[in-house]
């Protein structure tokens, strides 16, 4: 989810219903395993990512066409997800039956978890996106000064459709990491992960400025609020004072992020 929010934020958007589209592709794939006649394992994956990637462009598409803020666009969109999500499970918890076990307990050389090898090769794909190819340039110049990229000729609205849809696909495949941990899913399982995310990109040093940061920055934001977050769990933390930090975590980020514009100021 952060790598996703990096690239939206390198584009200077952002996307704060990120935690309700994973939720509302695993809520998709759970519901289609639960039929009366169940689709294939493979058949319900491929759905799961479909709807992450609409989701996310029709977010996309709504910023790039209203001219409005992304941040109020998916505020609204967020909340249509989570009940889209609701309507399909009935507001209950729903279980894979184990269907993704098997990623949960797989293991590289019986220490590495499998999962950890999907974020490292997430992280390489998006650097290799953002630093290496024509449509990651267009992006960051996008975030630096859109009317500018326009000026040069650069689609900005298809780009941002695409961006949106990229960030909705990497949801998409969080959402089955979330499923191969919890063995579960509920419409409410998504709340805070935006949160999570949209911290992980800012301490890592992505701005909302648009066109600044980079992805290894992101990388070691992301990894900074697991461990901060696996900490408190061990430390026993209660989790209503967790809440508190990370907030405290989200607002002195986004303070030292704009340093350099309350210097000028």
């Amino acid at each position: 989810l952060t790598m996703g929010m990096s690239m939206l934020m390198l584009g200077g958007g952002v996307d704060l219903s990120v935690g309700n589209i994973m939720i509302l592709s695993g809520c998709t794939m759970a519901a289609l395993l639960h039929m009366e006649n169940p689709v294939p394992l493979g058949v319900a994956i491929a759905i799961g990512l479909l709807v992450g990637v609409v989701c996310g462009a029709l977010n996309g598409l709504i910023v790039a066409k209203s001219k409005c803020a992304p941040l109020i666009i998916t505020l609204g969109t967020s909340s249509v997800f989570y009940g889209i999500a609701l309507i399909i499970t009935n507001a209950k918890v729903q279980s894979f039956n184990r269907v993704f076990e098997g990623i949960r307990l797989m293991r590289i050389g019986g220490l590495i978890p499998i999962t950890l090898i999907w974020f490292f090769v997430l992280v390489i794909v998006t650097a290799i996106i953002i630093n290496k190819t024509r449509f990651g340039r267009r992006i960051v110049a996008m975030g630096g000064n859109e009317e500018n990229a326009r000026l040069c000729g650069i689609n900005v609205d298809l780009h941002k459709v695409l961006l949106y849809g990229i960030s909705g696909l990497y949801c998409a495949i969080a959402s089955i990491i979330f499923a191969s941990r919890l063995d579960a899913i509920t419409a409410a399982g998504g709340a805070g992960y935006e949160t999570s995310a949209l911290t992980g990109a800012i301490i890592g040093g992505v701005t909302f400025d648009g066109g600044k940061g980079t992805i290894s920055g992101a990388f070691l934001g992301a990894l900074f609020m697991g461990v901060l977050s696996n900490a408190m769990n061990i430390l026993t933390i209660d989790s209503y004072v967790q809440t508190v930090i990370l907030g405290v975590a989200v607002v002195f980020s986004v303070v030292i992020s704009n340093i350099d514009n309350i210097r000028k100021k």
